[in-house]
């Protein structure tokens, strides 16, 4: 008979496989992790791994100084334990530890086979991809140390961390759950906490702090249990004498600790999957329902009722499920990339400080407005039969877009071009252009998500799912802001020159043959795209006015 802990182990793991396979979207974001991020390290591995191999085998490691060749792969198991256990941890607390329904799985099985099968669920799907990998690299030192024994001890080394990491993780993220979820005094602030740990993350990498950890971690733990997983490693390897004590060591500990850690999760999540979640009180309603009631009674003095209960309900709906604007804010995470050039240099580039501009007024069209007929959802049917109008359906998107964006760009605006090298007139000069790009920008995008709406819902976490914005109305509009926006920096910095010499040297290297590209036709390019750019909101709100008033469903 199968145990109850193996059947809710590959139960999970089945789910996980039906969920990225069925799913197309999640199924070409995975090849294209695959391509970019895990195909540069399986060719740099294969072509440096062969000579590594090659140096440790003759005993020549002069590329480590003072550090041995067990140094290096004891260092580099810790800190491999460390970003597995990071991993396990953050999957518990974002989706493992969120039991899905639980009335069913906990009455039906023992606790304890619920807590192994889930971490066995995990093990087993990130082993999919994770076995190949090691293979391949394994292969590629094998080869160069001119022996086989490192492709045979790959696997069991990958199967040891696991099998202690993922416990381990999952009574640590089990933890900080309940923290978040039920204990009040942290939950009551978990939001803001969150933000402060993604900040202190990302902070960490921008200004170099991430790397000091790492090698903190690399000297401390390089001669720790954590690292004796690394002597499996070395095994038949030529010139390198690893302990075979503690290679064994590493195998007893990863037993004890996975059986103390799983009777660890077990006693935690007793307490965890049987209380109930904490829950904002009522309170705080009718502070919400004063404040939009002030702001209803502003928008009043100046628009008809209906442009202001559309407006007001829009931002109501992002207020109470913010994870529904979380794509806004995507294109934050490449902030890190300029964080540690800003400290380094004292100084905001001025290229920097237009792209901040720009991302304020492409998020002002994303808000509210790039999806206006899939965001009514079930409510879709009446209020197309009811009296509102199609222009003023649409206004109170716009308005909704301008109300929020406008003072953000007023302020972004004026406080990059501040702290960068540009003048002040060319400062007044990106404060209008992003004030008017916030204000025309969620008109753009009204009509584009007109013409590419999007009805059903995506699933953002594994308890929560939201009506967003289809992705081709994410790439038409991005590219309706970023053509005329280049447009009018070609023409800003009479860029068209370079621009052109730049084309005809990438298109001379093409097999069809050597083609010129002159500088009037980029210029006459810029002048055709920029006021068509300047036009396109005031058509793209036309088309979306014309188009809620005539939808049928």
């Amino acid at each position: 008979m199968t145990s109850p802990a193996l059947t809710i182990g590959t139960t999970e793991y089945r789910r996980k496989f039906r969920i990225i396979v069925g799913n197309r979207t999640k199924l070409l974001l995975m090849l294209a992790v695959a391509v970019f991020a895990l195909g540069p390290m399986l060719v740099f591995g294969s072509l440096l791994l062969p000579a590594l191999g090659e140096a440790v085998a003759a005993g020549n490691v002069v590329a480590f100084e003072t550090i041995t060749a067990t140094d290096v792969a004891t260092g580099g198991t810790a800190l491999l334990w460390f970003g597995l256990f990071a991993l396990a941890t953050v999957r518990t607390v974002s989706s493992v530890g969120d039991l899905d329904e639980p009335a069913c799985v906990l009455v039906s099985s023992p606790l304890s086979a619920v807590v192994v099968g889930l971490i066995v669920g995990e093990i087993l799907a990130f082993l999919t991809w994770i076995v190949p990998i090691t293979l391949i690299l394994s292969g590629a030192f094998a080869y160069g140390a001119g022996t086989i024994w490192p492709v045979v001890v790959a696997l069991p080394f990958v199967v040891v961390l696991f099998l202690s990491a993922f416990p381990a993780g999952f009574v640590v993220g089990i933890a900080i759950r309940h923290l978040l979820t039920v204990y009040e005094p942290v939950a009551r602030f978990r939001t803001p906490l969150l933000i402060l740990v993604g900040i202190a993350y990302f902070g960490s990498i921008a200004f170099g702090q991430f790397d000091r950890v790492m090698r903190f971690l690399f000297d401390l733990f390089s001669g720790s249990p954590l690292g004796w997983p690394g002597h499996l490693l070395l095994f038949g390897v030529p010139n390198v004498s690893p302990s075979v004590v503690l290679a064994g060591g590493s195998l007893a500990l990863t037993g004890v600790l996975a059986v103390v850690a799983i009777r660890a999760g077990t006693w935690l999540t007793s307490f965890h999957w049987f209380a109930d979640p904490y829950r904002k009180p009522t309170d705080t309603v009718p502070a919400s329902e004063s404040t939009s009631s002030r702001l209803s009674t502003v928008l009043d003095m100046g628009l008809r009722r209906p442009v202001t209960t559309v407006a007001l309900t829009a931002i109501r709906r992002a207020k109470r499920a913010p994870i529904r604007l979380l794509y806004v804010a995507y294109p934050l995470f490449m902030a890190a990339f300029f964080v540690d050039e800003i400290a380094r240099t004292g100084t905001l580039p001025a290229s920097l400080a237009v792209l901040c501009c720009l991302y304020v007024v492409w998020g002002a069209g994303a808000l509210f407005t790039l999806n206006p007929l899939g965001d009514l959802g079930p409510a879709l049917p009446t209020v197309l039969t009811s009296t509102i109008t199609g222009r003023q359906a649409i206004t109170g998107h716009v308005v909704a877009g301008t109300l929020v964006s406008v003072p953000i760009a007023t302020v972004l605006s004026l406080a990059v071009g501040l702290l960068s090298p540009l003048s002040l007139e060319q400062t007044a000069l990106l404060l209008v252009g992003t004030v008017v790009g916030t204000v025309a920008s969620p008109a753009l995008a009204t009509g584009v998500g007109t013409v590419f709406p999007r009805f059903g819902s995506v699933k953002l976490t594994s308890k929560r799912e939201a009506v967003m914005p289809s992705k081709t109305a994410f790439v038409v509009y991005t590219l309706c802001l970023l053509i005329p926006a280049g447009a009018a920096a070609v023409l800003y910095a009479d860029a068209a020159e370079p621009m052109a010499a730049t084309a005809t040297a990438l298109l001379s290297l093409s097999p069809v043959g050597s083609i010129t590209v002159a500088a009037s036709t980029i210029s006459l390019t810029a002048w055709i795209a920029l006021p068509a750019g300047l036009l396109a909101p005031l058509a793209s709100a036309g088309y979306a006015i014309e188009r809620f008033d005539t939808y049928v469903q």
